[in-house]
């Protein structure tokens, strides 16, 4: 372990050092339970530092973005629609998605390639997948709700009540916690083969079901595929129908103003849609043997840590709304503070 205690210089010297020899050896040390080691961008020595700012950077505008959208759709009572219902459960999702892969990684890129136990592997492979599932479910969600304020809007406060936002914001959660329950179940009962080394900085689903060994891995893989089949396309079907009805809605209307308004309320939903559904889809949708984990790193790294950092971007920097809210909230602070 203490051949593990240096920064590699080289990438060289990094495949030297991470020898199945060493693997053994470390694995010896820990015969009671299995360990996985992630090698994160120890391959890239002159990246870490860069990577290490960027990153850090993207988790500290993800954790303030997203907190300061739910502060003000919570303290606004204009911001009070089933918009911003839903968009605060995304951001709650964004902030957790991300904090359940960049510490680790932070530490990882300060440091020497990363060794988790077992239990630590699946504990961070449930938390990220749940909360990737139910980014999948909110944001086809959420293109339903944009549909029906776009194509009914006279009856779209009846369609879109406290009741049914509440009900379809627990589907979401619901849908993305059994999903990631199951493949996690699914994965955690099969033997893994050695050396259980990730060339990958979180415990990815695809990387670990390259390790999967036994009689039955055809078989369980089929399973998991249908359900990652399941978890993507299903939403992104949901998606595509929703924006061709407004599509539709907004080609018929005769109003230039009421096109851009339209446009402008699901331009951003849209864009996200398409950085997150992008990125997911090359990592999930693929088969487990075709899978590269070397680029496969850093598709995850897009969806994993920049996209929850330009979500509350996307959705504030042209809504007039959000802006409005954030005026009146620091008025009111400055007001109290003159007070004072």
């Amino acid at each position: 372990m203490s051949k593990l205690a240096g920064k590699p210089q080289s990438r060289h010297k990094t495949r030297r050092s991470l020898s199945p020899t060493l693997i053994r050896n470390h694995m010896g040390n820990h015969s009671t339970e299995q360990h996985f080691l992630l090698l994160g961008f120890s391959d890239w020595p002159s990246l870490q530092q860069i990577l290490f700012v960027l990153i850090l950077l993207c988790y500290l505008l993800t954790l303030a973005g997203n907190s300061a959208l739910v502060l003000l759709a919570v303290r606004d009572p204009r911001l009070h629609t089933p918009m911003y219902y839903f968009l605060c459960h995304l951001a709650l999702v964004d902030a957790g998605f991300t904090t359940s892969v960049v510490p680790p990684l932070l530490v990882n890129l300060q440091g020497p390639p990363l060794w988790l136990p077992r239990g630590g592997c699946m504990a961070q492979l449930y938390a990220s997948l749940a909360l990737g599932s139910t980014e999948c479910v909110l944001l086809a969600v959420m293109a339903l709700d944009r549909a029906a304020a776009v194509c009914h809007p006279l009856r779209y406060p009846a369609l879109a009540s406290p009741r049914l936002c509440s009900a379809l914001a627990g589907a979401s959660w619901l849908g993305g916690l059994t999903n990631s329950a199951a493949q996690t179940a699914l994965l955690a009962a099969r033997p893994l083969c050695a050396p259980h080394r990730l060339d990958h900085f979180i415990c990815e689903l695809p990387a670990l079901l390259q390790l999967a060994c036994g009689g039955a891995r055809e078989n369980v893989e089929r399973q998991m595929f249908a359900a990652r089949v399941v978890i993507l396309l299903v939403p992104s079907t949901v998606i595509l129908a929703s924006y061709g009805a407004v599509g539709r809605a907004v080609w018929a209307m005769r109003s230039g103003g009421g096109r851009r308004k339209a446009v402008g309320t699901c331009g951003s939903h849209l864009t996200a849609v398409c950085l997150f559904y992008g990125s997911a889809i090359y990592t999930y949708l693929q088969p487990t043997h075709s899978y590269n984990q070397g680029r496969g790193k850093f598709v995850s790294l897009f969806y994993t840590v920049v996209t929850p950092a330009l979500n509350p971007l996307i959705y504030t920097l042209r809504n007039k709304e959000v802006k409005g809210a954030a005026r009146r909230l620091l008025g009111s602070l400055g007001r109290g503070r003159t007070r004072q």
